[in-house]
């Protein structure tokens, strides 16, 4: 049978004491081998093992010793063993102790005393309590304070034993006189106390008497004040008016932790404006003035849960709030950020932008850590303020478009996108944001910037100089033309020809690349050293333009986007130029650079040639400018964009509803009582208390108090785990907190008879573990036990808790047993979706490991053998043609989905190759929603799955 510790005590399961050693040291004269083996004897007990035979001797000869740690030692081994019979009937070997402990309660040492009192403060048992009380009672006019400390704890907790008013009848007036004349903090700390817990009339009573000095008292007691005035509050909401100009005063006091507590207790048991605003303030001086990022964190918790109840409030304070974004640390920021963009107004969106502007210029100036994640959250948070307020979307457009060339996409990203919707939204910018994306395109150095600063310049150059200079700005970027000359195409065959001739350990060296798609490419080390070969560019990347040296390197969507962008500028040059032998020369121009593309994609220069897509892309451009009809002139330069603001419309009615249905409030019903302020009696009421009354009736006329839909969820979480006609009848209610489960289990007793030793015993099958094992009962007839269990999460795993309820009856000996119903705990329980932007989202794919890699080792000679016979073998489709690279040791790689296998959505990458010895080598890369998926591949290949095949 399990039961309650007070002592924990890290226990080495090595090699365990013997009871002889032991016994042997405890008998000789060496203090230090004493002591050692009682920590052994100690750490023995705790394991959950007895040994009896071990008491007489320590009577004999550990009792008598005078040293301060056998002694302390001796008080931890008598706190833990046990001290009743079976029938709960004190042993009579513990008498045997009682007249040491009444020796050292007068022992002349002061440590002695308050250890010994320490050890009575955890003692249950009233006869053994019960002849020490006169010499507990004068430790309480000590000399030492840690004696009279002690003392008062030992006082309050023979008085709150089941005996306990008969054994102390005037224990609280006891306290009370002494509480008057005390001056040592801890033992008023203790008193007052006792006080709380055992004469709540008498600690109020204390408290109002000295509420003047309430001040200039010590913080440990500052908060039992606080604790006693939640306490009483609770009980009578009436008289809390009172109190908390208690509080409010306790708000100047010197600890940081009491303040804080203030607080929290002001937000809980008031709703006045006046309250709420001095809690505010306090939050915000305690966010400014720690040093400590966990305790920031804390009260920025407080501050966010504040807003959803008081925004008004909080709204006169989000300077003093954002100044926390003052702290280097990312999660701090990034919570600050969080808050202050839900209470911006018209009244201080000016100071907040202010402010974030001059935050993101200091990360321009300091190289640190984590700069660039900074900058982007900047970035959002502005792009936010702009989007709910574009009146201020003309001051911070400029200055973030000087981040278009960022070195942290991430960042760099967002600016693009800001820029791509004000650009829309206020159409009194364009030209201001035109000239200037005109004047920076040559700093951007990411590809998929260029491409979004590509359709800006395509789409919103409108007038004749606006649609030259974009022109004229892309030629610049690409360079002269051709890319690449008869010399350098030859230099590059050579390269190819030598990187053919590897050896295997380097063409063997591969990697997957995660496509757009979810889908994978392989790559090889040797293709990637030709990809970065001097020879491609000229060795001239500093000297040309970004796009060139984009396209260079091989990318042929960034082709299409500069050939989609000159299309549409050639075609509104057609528009707004009355000469048509510019518009002539201009179009011959862009169809040299599209054909230009179109070669260097075809050509040996790169690695890897054009892709049909994005070739197909540029073809119809050359196609448009060759024919100019007016219906797909329309397509291009009109629906374009009217699909773009159809895009923002839509964003826009979406964010509409959210807002909508976050603002959703339970409202009053029809017979529900009005009760009206102003004919409300004011006397002997403060201002605080007056708006404290309103705050409570509005509450209750819009129905914040009543929540029905909480009590309906309940009933729903409700799981009946014994049957209607067993004698104890049992329910649980399973509340899940992310990781924590707690099991709130109701105990009937459905019988006529006593239940005695009652125990809800559980177990747990997968990742979940039990915290504490619930404790034994006894249940009167027909009476109710509620039961609480704590499980903790460890994976993601469903899980099964399992187990039966165990009692015995009075007038049979055997033991009953009830078997409970299981409680699955699923995973979707304690997991909840989230969004994850894009380049969020390929950041950490990059970073973890989310597919399982098995090596390839099979007899099969020829790769498309292999991965047909994979394909027949495990039912599975070919989602893209297997390409083979690099000739005669060549990869082949294939993208396969494999529904039937692995489950929905599942993608299985095989990348194998032929080595110079003509076997077969390479891996399989599987990705799917099913976790802990192996494949091995022999003569015969099979599929195993964790836990099963």
């Amino acid at each position: 049978m399990e039961k309650s510790c007070t002592l924990l005590v890290h226990f080495d399961k090595g090699t365990p004491a013997l009871a002889n050693e032991i016994k042997e040291a405890l008998e000789g004269n060496d203090v230090e081998a004493k002591i050692e083996a009682m920590k052994k004897a100690i750490m023995i007990l705790l394991n959950g093992d007895t040994i009896p035979q071990l008491f007489i001797t320590i009577i004999r000869y550990v009792l008598p010793s005078e040293d301060h740690t056998v002694q302390k030692l001796l008080l931890l081994y008598l706190e833990i063993i046990d001290k009743t019979d079976s029938r709960g009937k004190v042993l009579p070997e513990m008498i045997l102790i009682c007249q040491n402990l009444r020796n050292n309660l007068q022992s002349p040492n002061e440590y002695i005393r308050g250890v010994t009192l320490r050890f009575l403060c955890r003692l249950n048992e009233a006869e053994i309590v019960e002849p020490l009380i006169p010499s507990i009672l004068a430790n309480l006019e000590h000399r030492h304070p840690f004696v009279r400390r002690n003392a008062v704890s030992a006082v309050m907790s023979v008085y709150r034993l089941p005996q306990g008013e008969q054994l102390l009848v005037d224990a609280p007036e006891i306290i009370d006189r002494f509480l008057a004349s005390e001056q040592d903090p801890s033992s008023k700390r203790n008193a007052f106390l006792m006080l709380f817990n055992c004469a709540q009339d008498r600690a109020v009573s204390y408290l109002f008497a000295h509420i003047d000095r309430i001040i200039d008292w010590a913080e440990q007691l500052q908060m039992v004040v606080l604790e006693l005035i939640r306490k009483v509050c609770r009980v009578n909401k009436g008289e809390k008016g009172k109190y908390i100009k208690v509080i409010i005063s306790l708000l100047n006091a010197q600890s940081s932790a009491v303040v804080y507590e203030c607080a929290n207790t002001l937000v809980s048991l008031s709703s006045a404006p006046t309250a709420i605003r001095a809690a505010a303030n306090t939050y915000c001086q305690l966010l400014l003035s720690q040093s400590d990022n966990n305790v920031k964190l804390i009260v920025l918790d407080r501050i966010n849960e504040l807003k959803a109840s008081h925004r008004e409030i909080l709204v006169e304070l989000v300077m003093d709030v954002l100044r926390a974004v003052s702290s280097p640390n990312l999660d701090i920021r990034r919570k600050t950020l969080d808050i202050v963009l839900d209470l911006i107004t018209p009244g201080n969106i000016d100071e907040v932008v202010m402010m974030l502007k001059k935050e993101v210029v200091k990360t321009q100036g300091a190289e640190l850590e984590k700069n660039g994640e900074y900058r982007q959250m900047l970035v959002q948070a502005i792009y936010s303020c702009a989007v709910k307020f574009p009146a201020v979307a003309s001051t911070v457009v400029h200055p973030l478009m000087d981040f278009l060339g960022d070195t942290n996409l991430a960042s760099a990203m967002d600016v693009a996108i800001f820029v791509r919707e004000i650009i829309e939204t206020n159409p009194k910018l364009r030209v201001s944001i035109i000239t200037r994306l005109l004047d920076t395109f040559y700093q951007i150095r990411t590809s998929r910037v260029c491409t979004y600063a590509l359709w800006i310049i395509g789409e919103y150059c409108l007038s004749l100089s606006e649609v030259e200079s974009g022109i004229a700005t892309i030629k610049q970027c690409l360079g002269e033309l051709p890319f690449y000359t008869a010399s350098e195409e030859s230099e590059a065959q050579d390269v190819s020809k030598n990187s053919q001739v590897v050896n295997s350990s380097t063409v063997s060296s591969r990697r997957p690349v995660v496509l757009a798609d979810g889908t994978y490419a392989t790559q090889s080390a040797a293709l990637e050293t030709a990809m970065s070969a001097p020879v491609l560019v000229q060795g001239s990347l500093a000297s040309v333009g970004n796009l060139r040296s984009l396209i260079l390197s091989g990318d042929f969507f960034l082709e299409s986007v500069v050939a989609c962008t000159l299309t549409k500028l050639v075609l509104r040059l057609d528009e707004v130029q009355p000469s048509k032998v510019e518009v002539n020369k201009a179009t011959t121009q862009a169809l040299l650079i599209m054909v230009s593309m179109l070669q260097l994609g075809q050509s040996s220069v790169l690695p890897h040639p054009i892709d049909n897509d994005s070739h197909d892309r540029i073809v119809l451009c050359i196609r448009t400018l060759c024919n100019k009809d007016e219906e797909v002139k329309k397509i291009w330069l009109k629906s374009c964009r009217e699909s773009f603001v159809k895009m923002l419309e839509d964003k826009k009615l979406r964010e509409i509803e959210e807002s909508r249905a976050m603002a959703q409030i339970s409202n009053a019903q029809p017979d529900d009582l009005i009760d009206f302020y102003h004919l409300k009696s004011r006397k002997g009421m403060s201002q605080l208390e007056l708006e404290d009354e309103v705050q409570d009736d509005l509450k209750r006329a819009t129905g914040e108090f009543v929540k029905d839909g909480d009590d309906a969820n309940k009933l729903n979480r409700i799981l009946q785990l014994t049957g209607f006609s067993d004698p104890v009848y049992a329910e649980a209610y399973v509340t899940v907190n992310h990781y924590d489960i707690v099991l709130d289990v109701t105990v009937i007793n459905r019988t006529k008879g006593t239940l005695q030793n009652l125990c809800l015993e559980l177990a747990t099958m997968g990742d979940l573990k039990l915290v504490e094992r619930p404790q034994n009962y006894t249940l009167a007839p027909e009476s109710t036990k509620q039961i609480k269990a704590n499980i903790k999460v460890s994976s993601t795993e469903t899980g099964v808790i399992f187990g039966n309820i165990v009692y015995e009856t009075s007038n049979v000996l055997e033991r009953t047993v009830i078997v409970l119903n299981d409680i699955h705990i699923d995973i979707m329980d304690y997991i909840s979706p989230s969004s994850c932007a894009d380049v969020l989202f390929r950041t950490m794919w990059a970073e973890f490991e989310w597919e399982n890699k098995v090596a390839i080792s099979t007899v099969i000679k020829d790769e498309k053998d292999f991965l047909n016979h994979i394909v027949k073998a495990t039912n599975m489709k070919c989602l893209t043609p297997p390409s083979a690279l690099g000739g005669e040791c060549g990869v082949l790689a294939a993208n396969l989905y494999a529904k039937s296998v692995f489950g929905e959505d599942a993608l299985v990458n095989v990348s194998v190759e032929k080595q110079a010895d003509g076997k077969l080598s390479g891996y399989i890369r599987i990705r799917s929603k099913t976790q802990g998926i192996a494949l091995s591949l022999g003569d015969k290949i099979t599929l195993k799955q964790k836990g099963g095949p």
